[in-house]
């Protein structure tokens, strides 16, 4: 088979996985109700087929990781965990234009719950090893990969489960790489920016409570707690954050002056995001803490004033700036209003340097040599952030080259979420080239 033939069968298989496994409903309800188990048994059948020996752990009833580790032929380098995780958020039917279980196929992308988020880059991670296995060829490092539970709902049965109770699935490795990181983004003048996972805010999901006197609707209440919480959701809501750049985030914003030739203001960074056209979204909450309220409960009855209520806070923190955060919530709300922590989780930073990122850029180059490789800060969180808590340095890589008028970011937990064929086809030979090389 030649190699053009060769590059045919892999982009071909790609898609077919990528498929396949949007399929298979492996929804995360969140609190616990999410189910695995058959998307992790079709993980593990496709390692079989080819001869990949792998394993299931399951943390709780259904909810099941998928681990296997492909030797290499230099057993004293570091090893790589390459990883993805097997859960979706759920899906109203009646919200698409298409059936979000479906996989179909039209206008050139595969439309489907997980497309996105994160399946394409599952399917790429099982059509590589499988064409390896075929062609007989070996890594130079060793190679864990690893098919998470439970991303989607604070990995507490998936990566987070699997550090603290078999981390020695994992020895021997220093660095991983995942999911968002290494799309382009598609600048003035055509000039494609491709965004390489370098750093992720930290997370801080707090509920507050107001307590009041509970009494009859008609009659004069100046303790009433659905006041006092809306207050300070209000003013939460309402609150304008500091500008804090982080090193990755000057980088980021170096390279857009640079490939735009608008001028890098380094005290102010925000004019610039008009150049990365949809992506502002989601770039410009790193370059501030966020707080967003997302939940309200107070009540039951209409002539009846309640004696709590409470809220329910999206806290976002920078690298280095998780205190400001919590001191400035704390000063906003009062001392009369209680914070309870519901789910916190670290930021992360690295450098966005060394052999490992040299061999993510130069993969990428080679299938499109005018793009222009660049780190940035994540305003969400992947299981990098569990595998941290062993010494793993974790990079977002899952390349797509994606239409320069495509709202990428919209398609993450959206409705019609859907991923270009095209930018299938380019991720899996570069992601491939990329695992040859690191």
């Amino acid at each position: 088979m030649t190699s053009t033939s060769k590059q045919s069968a892999l982009e071909s298989e790609v898609v077919s996985i990528c498929q396949d496994l949007i399929r298979i409903p492996s929804v995360n309800f969140g609190e616990g109700r999410g189910d695995e188990r058959a998307v992790a048994e079709y993980v593990v059948a496709s390692l079989k087929e080819v001869g990949i020996d792998s394993t299931i752990y399951e943390s709780a009833t259904n909810r099941c990781n998928v681990i296997a580790r492909i030797k290499g032929t230099d057993s004293s380098r570091p090893g790589i965990v390459v990883h993805g995780h097997l859960d979706v958020v759920p899906a109203n039917a009646s919200d698409w234009s298409v059936d979000p279980f479906s996989a179909e196929i039209k206008d050139g992308m595969i439309w489907g719950r997980g497309a996105v988020d994160m399946k394409n880059v599952d399917a790429m991670i099982l059509a590589i090893v499988r064409d390896w296995k075929r062609n007989g060829y070996q890594p130079s490092r060793d190679i864990v990969l690893a098919f998470f539970a439970d991303e989607e709902a604070g990995m507490t049965f998936g990566s987070r489960w699997m550090t603290a109770e078999h981390p020695e699935v994992f020895a021997g490795c220093t660095e991983a790489i995942s999911e968002v990181g290494g799309f382009s983004v598609t600048v003035a003048g055509g000039k494609r920016l491709y965004f390489i996972e370098a750093a992720q805010k930290g997370i801080h999901w707090m509920k507050l409570t107001a307590l009041g006197r509970a009494g009859h609707g008609s009659m004069m209440n100046e303790e009433n707690a659905l006041t006092a919480i809306s207050e300070a959701v209000s003013k939460i809501g309402k609150h304008q954050w500091p500008q804090r750049y982080t090193k990755t985030v000057k980088i980021l914003f170096q390279k857009i002056a640079e490939a735009t030739g608008k001028p890098f203001n380094a005290d102010d960074l925000r004019p610039l995001l008009k150049e990365i056209g949809p992506t502002e979204r989601m770039i410009g909450a790193t370059l501030q803490n966020t707080a967003n309220p997302t939940m309200l409960e107070a009540g039951y009855k209409a002539n009846v004033i309640p004696g709590s209520a409470s809220a329910v806070i999206d806290g976002r923190f920078l690298p280095g700036f998780e205190d400001e955060l919590n001191e400035t919530i704390r000063s906003i709300i009062g001392p009369d209003i209680s914070i309870e922590t519901i789910s916190r989780d670290i930021a992360l930073e690295v450098d966005f340097e060394g052999d490992l990122v040299e061999a993510m850029c130069d993969a990428i180059l080679k299938f499109d040599p005018e793009a222009i490789p660049v780190p940035y800060l994540m305003s969400g969180g992947t299981d990098n952030k569990a595998l941290s808590e062993l010494g793993i340095v974790g990079y977002g890589f899952s390349p797509l080259q994606l239409p320069a008028d495509l709202d990428f970011m919209a398609l993450f937990h959206g409705v019609d979420e859907r991923v270009p064929v095209s930018g299938l086809h380019f991720g899996v030979n570069v992601l491939k080239d990329f695992l040859e090389n690191a």
